[in-house]
């Protein structure tokens, strides 16, 4: 049984019962982990804004029409780090593609090293003998879900004191997080080891677990230093991707699960038709978690059955687990278009997923048309260094 519902009521329910909770009451509790079905200080809002089940923007809206900019400082800053390693990554896709080869090199490496094999195994079954973290591993495997300052303590714990490779770490994640995200989670465990901000890195300690666990876990055998990583590459930036201009005409439309709130886009677009597909399978070589396949098929299942009401079409067949070019090349000439229309895929399994369907579609004589959503840019073009540059521009991003 998932642990959150895949569904847009779902996640603005949740978000009517959080914002009373979103202002200074957060900001003095929101690193308290209290334990599995008692993260209370917390929205857990992650997974529907990861899906865009709801949007960013309706979050805030919601929260500053409770609190004031100050009141919600806190709150509206932890938003505004999932726009950040959105358009960090967006601006440095060379990240995302170092990291899925250094996965691939270390699973490759892991069948002549049964020593790394084996820590691995240990790490992944919570069979470590560090209490806190062996709970993490069987909360995060029961639920998708870990509290966010366990997850800090948690990339620490296997960076710097069971000594694996951060890489095989961020793919665990990203395997069994129901908010899974290629840019948060990898920056994220970069940021942990060392290599976001060149340098600084985040030692998990045992009294501040102690604490913020309010003493469920004092672990022992932690290390005392964490001396940053290093990598000999550089990632060169590049300027914000260029949105599709709207087209013109009717089109189908395509759902994504980079996506799944299709019916509050601004376009006044003639939708004849639309196909739904998901590419969460795509996230790692290794079994991606059924949890994380299911709440991924449900959010784009619940966009389809709202689009299906919107635009009068039948209902939506079940979803299939990799975009399939025949399909979606059936479904535009069955609704008579030259066009197929999608929200844009930021870096990841998705947006690899659309860049060959392009091609597909291109030779069919169909043209894809991938748009971003306005609120997107502006945070993307200020997220080319830390965050301290978009943090600045909240006030500005807020107004826009």
């Amino acid at each position: 049984m998932l642990l959150l519902e895949p569904t847009r009521s779902a996640g603005l329910d949740r978000l009517a019962a959080f914002v009373p909770l979103s202002g200074r009451g957060y900001a003095a509790e929101r690193n308290l982990d209290r334990g599995p079905g008692a993260h209370t200080s917390v929205s857990m809002m992650s997974p529907y804004l990861r899906h865009r089940l709801v949007l960013e923007r309706e979050v805030l809206a919601a929260v500053l029409a409770r609190f004031s900019p100050d009141m919600a400082e806190k709150f509206i800053g932890e938003v505004y780090w999932r726009a950040y390693f959105k358009g960090f990554l967006e601006r440095r896709p060379s990240i995302w593609r170092a990291y899925r080869r250094d996965v691939s090199a270390l699973h490759a490496q892991m069948e002549g090293d049964g020593a790394l094999a084996r820590d691995l195994a240990a790490a992944e079954s919570g069979e470590t003998g560090i209490d806190c973290f062996d709970h993490w591993v069987r909360e995060l495997k029961q639920t998708g879900y870990v509290h966010n300052h366990a997850r800090m303590w948690f990339a620490s714990i296997w960076i710097f004191t069971l000594r694996l490779p951060w890489q095989l770490g961020a793919d665990f994640f990203l395997r069994h997080l129901l908010d899974g995200d290629p840019a948060s989670n990898t920056l994220s465990w970069r940021w942990v080891g060392g290599l976001h901000t060149r340098g600084k890195t985040y030692l998990a300690r045992a009294d501040n677990i102690a604490k913020y666990t309010n003493g469920r876990f004092f672990p022992r055998g932690l290390a005392h230093a964490a001396e940053p990583l290093e990598e000999r590459e550089s990632h060169p930036l590049r300027p914000v991707p260029m949105s599709d201009p709207a087209p013109e005409g009717p089109v189908l439309w395509l759902i994504t699960e980079e996506d799944c709130a299709p019916e509050t886009r601004p376009e006044r677009l003639a939708v004849n038709g639309f196909v739904a597909t998901q590419s969460a399978a795509r996230r790692s070589a290794r079994p991606v978690s059924p949890q994380v396949l299911d709440f991924t098929a449900g959010a784009v299942t619940d966009a389809a059955e709202r689009l299906a009401a919107a635009c009068g079409t039948p209902a939506v067949r079940p979803v299939p687990q990799e975009p399939d070019a025949r399909v979606v090349i059936e479904a535009a000439k069955a609704a008579g278009v030259g066009t197929v229309a999608t929200s844009y895929c930021p870096v990841g399994p998705a947006a690899e997923a659309l860049a060959g369907l392009r091609v597909e579609l291109a030779r069919a004589g169909l043209t894809l048309a991938a748009m971003q959503r306005k609120e997107d840019p502006p945070a993307w073009e200020k997220s080319d260094r830390g965050f301290f540059k978009v943090r600045k521009a909240i006030p500005e991003l807020l107004t826009a």
